[in-house]
C-alpha cells in the first residue's frame, strides 16, 4: 500500500492540468496511467518510423495553458514550439467550390464575398460579431464556473446582462441561428460544423456553439511534434512540480471506507492510498462500474445521456495529388442532413460522409507539398456503436465505407496513394477499447439541447473525496475544455483539503489563476 495525499487516475489533459496545479501548491500527486505514455486521445500514433496525431489536431483557447504554465511559475511558449495558423481550414464542395476561413476577420469576409457574393459576407459579419458575444457572455459565467446552472448563469450575467444573454439565443439550435446569417446551404455546413467539434448534430445543438468560431479567430496554433508534443510538455511539468507517473498502471477499482474515498487498486495488484482520487475517464465509465459496482450509485454519478459522435479514422504516411491541400481540410458532403439522420438516428455510418483531412507535414501558408510521402489523419464522423467487437461481417462493411471514402476524395480532386502497411486505421469498436464504456463515443454525452449544457456532472461527486474531470464533464469536450475540467477539479480538492484542514498547504511561486472553488458539494447527475 503507497500512500499518496492526492492521486488522478488518467493522464489526458484534464489529468495532466490537474496535477500540474496541485503539484504546483504543494500536493503529493501520482498519476495512474495504463497507457505508456501521455496524452490519453492526444497519444501519437506510429506509422512505420514516423509519428502521427491520431486525436485532436487543433490547439485553440491557447490562454488556458498559458493559464496553467504560470500557476507553476512557467511561460507555457518556452516548452512547447507554436506557430499561429493564417488560414485556419480550407474547404471543399462536391460542386467544386472551395473557400478557406482565415485568422483575420476581415480576410474570411473578403473570401466569402468573392466565393458567394456581397449578402453571405455581410452576414459573416454579423456572424462574428454575436460569436464574440456570446464567448464574452458565457466566458467567466459558464465556461470556468463549476458547473453552473441556468438560474446560476442568469444570476452571473445580472439583470443588465439579461439582454444579452437573450440574444446568444440559448434556446435555439445551431442550425437554426445560423440560418438567419447565411443563405447558402454551404455556408450553413461549414459554420454548422462546430457541433462536430463537441461530437453533436448541427440539428441538435444550441446555438451557442457559435462562440467557437470567435474562439477560432482568437488563434488556431499548430503544435510543433504534433498535439503529443502537448501532453510531454504537460507531463514534464508535472512532474518538474513534484508530481509522481506510473505508467502500465490500471485502476480497478477506487477504495472507499466510512469517511469516503480511501485510494484505489490497480489490475496488477497494487494499491495506493489516499483520501483524494480524481477519475479522468468518461463519467459513463463510473456510472456504469468501471472502477466499483456501486462507485456510481454512491457517488451519485448517474450514466450521461445519449453517446455523442465517434469516428473512423485513417493515419497514413502517402503521397497526395491534385488537391492544394494545408494544414487543415474539410471536404463536406453534399447531403448534411442525411449525414447525421444517418448517425444519430439510423445509427448507421453515413453514404457521403464529411472528411476531415490533417495534412500534418503542411505548416506552411499555402506552401509547395512535399516532395515524397506526408502524414495524413484523415477523419469520418461515425455513430458510436462499439460496445460489440467488430465481426468478420463488420470488418468488411467497412472495408467497403473506407474504399467509398476515398473514391469520394479523389472524385473531389485529393488522390492519396496509400499502402497497406503505411495506413493505420481505427473505428468506434477501437476507441471502445481504449476508452471503456463509452460505446467509442469521443466527446462523452451528445450536447444536443439547450438543457445539454447543464447537466454534465461537476468536479465533485456526493462522495468525500472523489472527483471528475475530461472531456464527459463540465465544461465540455475538447482539449481546452478538458484542461479547464482538470484546472476546476484541482481548485475543487485544494479548497476541500483546506477546509477540511487534512492537508496544510506549501507556498510556491506562480499561484492558481482559477476562480475560487465553491466548497459546497453538488451531486453530479
Amino acid at each position: 500500500m503507497q500512500r499518496r495525499e492526492s492521486l488522478v487516475v488518467g493522464a489526458g489533459v484534464a489529468g495532466l492540468a490537474a496535477a500540474v496545479e496541485l503539484a504546483a501548491q504543494g500536493r503529493e500527486v501520482t498519476v495512474l496511467e495504463r497507457a505508456a505514455s501521455p496524452g490519453g486521445k492526444m497519444e501519437g500514433v506510429r506509422v512505420s518510423e514516423h509519428v502521427l496525431d491520431g486525436g485532436p489536431t487543433v490547439l485553440t483557447m491557447r490562454w488556458v495553458f498559458d493559464e496553467l504554465f504560470a500557476s507553476a511559475g512557467e511561460t507555457f511558449a518556452d516548452h512547447v514550439d507554436l506557430a499561429r495558423a493564417e488560414i485556419l481550414a480550407r474547404h471543399a464542395w462536391p460542386d467544386g467550390a472551395q473557400l478557406d476561413l482565415h485568422a483575420e476577420v476581415d480576410a474570411s469576409r473578403a473570401a466569402i464575398a468573392a466565393a458567394f457574393g456581397a449578402r453571405e459576407a455581410e452576414g459573416f459579419g454579423r456572424f462574428a460579431r454575436d460569436a464574440a458575444a456570446i464567448f464574452e457572455t458565457l466566458d467567466g459565467v459558464f465556461l470556468r464556473a463549476n458547473r453552473p446552472s441556468l438560474l446560476d448563469l442568469i444570476t452571473g450575467v445580472g439583470l443588465r446582462g439579461l439582454p444579452g444573454l437573450m440574444r446568444i439565443r440559448p434556446f435555439s439550435t445551431l442550425w437554426g441561428a445560423i440560418g438567419d446569417y447565411f443563405e447558402d446551404p454551404r455556408l450553413r455546413q461549414l459554420f454548422g460544423r462546430y457541433a462536430t467539434y463537441v461530437g453533436s448534430s448541427p440539428y441538435r445543438a444550441p446555438a451557442t456553439l457559435m462562440l467557437i468560431a470567435h474562439v477560432e479567430q482568437r488563434g488556431v496554433w499548430r503544435v510543433g511534434g504534433g498535439m503529443t508534443a502537448l501532453a510531454r510538455a504537460l507531463a514534464a511539468l508535472a512532474e518538474a512540480c513534484g508530481a509522481r507517473f506510473e505508467y502500465g498502471a490500471e485502476v480497478e477499482t477506487v477504495e472507499r471506507d466510512a469517511s469516503g474515498v480511501a485510494g484505489v487498486r490497480c489490475t496488477d495488484g497494487r494499491s495506493f492510498s489516499a483520501r483524494q482520487v480524481l477519475v479522468t475517464g468518461d463519467v459513463a465509465a463510473v456510472a456504469s462500474g468501471e472502477f466499483g459496482q456501486d462507485l456510481g450509485r454512491v457517488a451519485r454519478v448517474r450514466r450521461p445521456g445519449p453517446p455523442s459522435l465517434s469516428a473512423v479514422t485513417w493515419n497514413c504516411v502517402a503521397r497526395t495529388s491534385g488537391f492544394p491541400l494545408v494544414h487543415h481540410n474539410v471536404f463536406f458532403s453534399s447531403d448534411y442532413a442525411a449525414e447525421f439522420d444517418a448517425i444519430f438516428d439510423r445509427r448507421r455510418r453515413p453514404a457521403e460522409p464529411t472528411v476531415y483531412v490533417c495534412a500534418q507535414d503542411r505548416d506552411a501558408e499555402d506552401g509547395a507539398p512535399p516532395s515524397g510521402p506526408e502524414r495524413l489523419l484523415c477523419l469520418a464522423n461515425a455513430p458510436a456503436s462499439g460496445a460489440t467487437p467488430a465481426d468478420a461481417r463488420e470488418r468488411d462493411e467497412v472495408d467497403r465505407w473506407e474504399a467509398q471514402v476515398f473514391a469520394r476524395l479523389e472524385k473531389m480532386g485529393l488522390a492519396i496513394e496509400r499502402h497497406t502497411g503505411d495506413t493505420r486505421r481505427t473505428t468506434p469498436v477501437d476507441w471502445a477499447r481504449r476508452f471503456p464504456a463509452t460505446g467509442g463515443a469521443l466527446y462523452g454525452p451528445a450536447t444536443h439541447g439547450w438543457r445539454s449544457s447543464f447537466t454534465r456532472a461537476g468536479a465533485k461527486t456526493a462522495l468525500p473525496g472523489l472527483y471528475l474531470a475530461g472531456g464527459s464533464t463540465h465544461p465540455g469536450a475538447g482539449v481546452p475544455m478538458a484542461a479547464l475540467s482538470g484546472r476546476q477539479a484541482a481548485a475543487a480538492m485544494l479548497a476541500d483539503s483546506s477546509s477540511t484542514g487534512r492537508f496544510v498547504s506549501a507556498a510556491t511561486s506562480g499561484g492558481t489563476s482559477m476562480g475560487s472553488a465553491t466548497t459546497d458539494a453538488k451531486p453530479s447527475p
